[in-house]
């Protein structure tokens, strides 16, 4: 069934995976196992209904009413409560039960990556910010099972992957402290040994989903060198086992322009009780959100037990989350502009009718669906995070950033794009797109501003050859198009822009440090425009081979000559009219013939 935008008011009540038919090609495409692919059908069509229905409606109230920090009980104690809105608390619940984060723990079998990351994708199209706490309870999860101590684990992981909402806890991170900022070697909050455990001392600035139950936390050991080597990695929960306190205080909420529904605080630790993360003894540290030439080293120097990897290990994940986040907003942008549209009559007129706004409309839905191809790529070389897969790994390694840089700046251009085009409207609170935009910003500096993000992709380039599965992915995209008549013009953009970067590549490495830091950001987008490019070329070559379905093709030429190949006068003198006489199969996922897409 394609949408038909014009029978429908808004985004909220609609079933949002039966909408969404480009989520439906993306699981045909990375899971080819018909065993996945009907859990997946199971599994991501049930949240379409929920998330699109009382989710989204329970999200527009949330926002009006945030949390709110209870300092004190009647008779004048300290309890640091945090004050949710129902709506809020019942989102959450429904989530727990729908199995967000313990679907792993419960499925009986292994779950794809692209499930999970489709479930988000669904949840951040009515609220990013409560993805926030269930995605770090999805990473303090993983934490857990895999380096707490036999003393907490069981326990701790149960909890936090339960499906009843009555007995589920939470998990949150604390990297930042006033002074560090990204700096994360600059932390100054120390971890005391007590026996077997330890006791934090120190502040954390900004701590989202802080009322959660449990905590990963970056500390210094007692003794531990300065600087990102040693930082270590701890379990730190808010109530002990036995219903006491443990050491936390919360100083303020912080007053933020979006994200409201998610409590962020400024947090005391005060002799909290903490386990150490893992041990780590001779393993590479990975890498930290500061300036590479700082934390390089030889990967048989020792680091700290629970060192700052294991930290890395969750923020890493966090930012494929964050680049979810970002496409989130992204298509809930596009179908509430293509809605609106659909409605909105000027000059006699339905305004999707003017060319205008086809282009707008269009070239959103190439944008996102780019942002698309590079994400769950990403989600498909998960399989090797943790394995054997080499290939996977880097590959992860290097496409997670580049996916999280461009899906959250493409967001925040998306949102206020689809604000304009309600006109006056668009900029009312009552009006769907206010709090799209103002979430979207968050986006670009959560788990790592843009600046820090490309140079993480340098690090991953210098510390890991991450860059070569990416040239790999990209010579095997271009394979697979190639005898392709419709897909010609784009598999040329796709090699010349291939063969920039190798240059690009060839050049930096000879460069000083000023300059390669200087062209970071240029470089990381010329990456990111090369990775979506290869990926939707992939996409379109995998459509035709299945059923001569050309639209791919036309979407991966449209961003062809808008990022890789550029046209001359800014494609005036090419007279393209695909956002005009393809507007229709390209906004509602029709079929296009191969020779209305030459």
């Amino acid at each position: 069934m394609l949408p038909d935008y014009a029978v429908h008011d808004g985004a909220i009540g609609l079933d949002w995976y039966a909408v969404d038919p480009n989520l439906r090609f993306l699981l045909d495409r990375h899971l080819p196992e018909a065993a996945d692919r009907t859990f997946a059908e199971d599994h991501v069509a049930r949240y379409g209904e929920l998330v699109g229905g009382p989710i989204a409606e329970r999200a527009e109230i949330t926002d009006k009413h945030g949390p709110v920090l209870s300092r004190y009980d009647q008779w004048g104690r300290e309890v640091d409560e945090i004050v949710h809105h129902p709506t809020y608390l019942e989102s959450k619940a429904d989530l727990v039960k729908a199995g967000f984060v313990g679907l792993p723990a419960h499925a009986g079998r292994d779950v794809p990556a692209v499930v999970t990351a489709s479930l988000a994708y669904l949840v951040c199209q009515a609220e990013t910010a409560i993805y926030c706490g269930l995605g770090m309870t999805a990473g303090a999860a993983s934490v857990v099972e895999r380096h707490a101590p036999d003393a907490v684990r069981e326990e701790f992981f149960r909890r936090l992957t339960s499906l009843d909402p009555d007995e589920a806890w939470e998990g949150g991170m604390f990297l930042t402290e006033r002074q560090g900022g990204s700096d994360v070697g600059a932390n100054t909050t120390r971890a005391v040994p007590d026996g077997a455990e330890w006791r934090l001392y120190g502040d954390k600035h900004f701590c989202s989903n802080v009322d959660a139950e449990v905590f990963i936390v970056l500390a210094r050991p007692e003794g531990a060198p300065e600087g990102t080597r040693g930082l270590a990695t701890f379990i730190v929960p808010r109530v002990l086992l036995d219903g006491s306190t443990n050491g936390f205080r919360i100083k303020r909420l912080k007053p933020k322009l979006g994200t409201k529904a998610v409590p962020t605080a400024e947090v005391t630790l005060d002799g909290a009780r903490a386990w150490l993360a893992g041990d780590t003894s001779g393993a590479r540290e990975a890498s930290a959100p500061e300036d590479g030439d700082r934390v390089s080293r030889s990967p048989s120097e020792p680091t700290h037990k629970g060192g700052l990897n294991r930290m890395m290990e969750l923020v890493n994940g966090s930012r494929f989350g964050i680049a979810l986040m970002g496409l989130g907003i992204h298509r809930r942008s596009f179908l509430e502009a293509a809605i609106y549209a659909a409605h909105r009559e000027q000059w006699g007129q339905r305004i999707d009718r003017y060319p205008l706004v086809r282009e707008t409309l269009v070239d959103l839905l190439v944008e996102l669906e780019a942002g698309m191809a590079l994400t769950y790529e990403c989600a498909s070389a998960s399989r090797g995070m943790f394995g054997d897969d080499d290939e996977g790994r880097l590959l992860r390694r290097i496409l997670v950033p580049l996916a999280k840089v461009r899906a959250t700046r493409e967001a925040i251009g998306a949102a206020s794009q689809a604000l304009e085009m309600f006109g006056g409207n668009g900029y009312m609170e009552d009006w769907p797109m206010a709090r799209q935009l103002r979430d979207a910003q968050c986006h670009t500096i959560w788990e790592g501003t843009e600046n820090i993000c490309c140079l993480d992709v340098r690090r991953a380039m210098r510390n890991d050859n991450a860059h070569t599965a990416l040239i790999a992915r990209v010579e095997a995209a271009l394979d697979a198009a190639n005898g392709e008549k419709v897909l010609a013009e784009t598999v040329d953009a796709v090699a010349a822009t291939l063969d920039e970067a190798r240059q690009a590549i060839a050049h930096l490495e000879t460069a000083d440090t000023d300059l390669q830091l200087l062209h970071a950001r240029r470089f990381t987008h010329l990456l990111a425009d090369l990775a979506e490019g290869a990926l939707l070329l992939d996409e379109a070559a995998w459509a035709m081979g299945r059923d001569g379905d050309a639209r791919k093709a036309v979407v991966a030429g449209r961003f062809a000559r808008r990022r890789l190949a550029p046209p001359r006068a800014r494609g005036i003198l090419d007279d393209d009219r695909t956002a005009i006489d393809l507007f229709d199969p390209l906004v509602r996922y029709g079929p296009i013939e191969p020779a209305d897409a030459a």
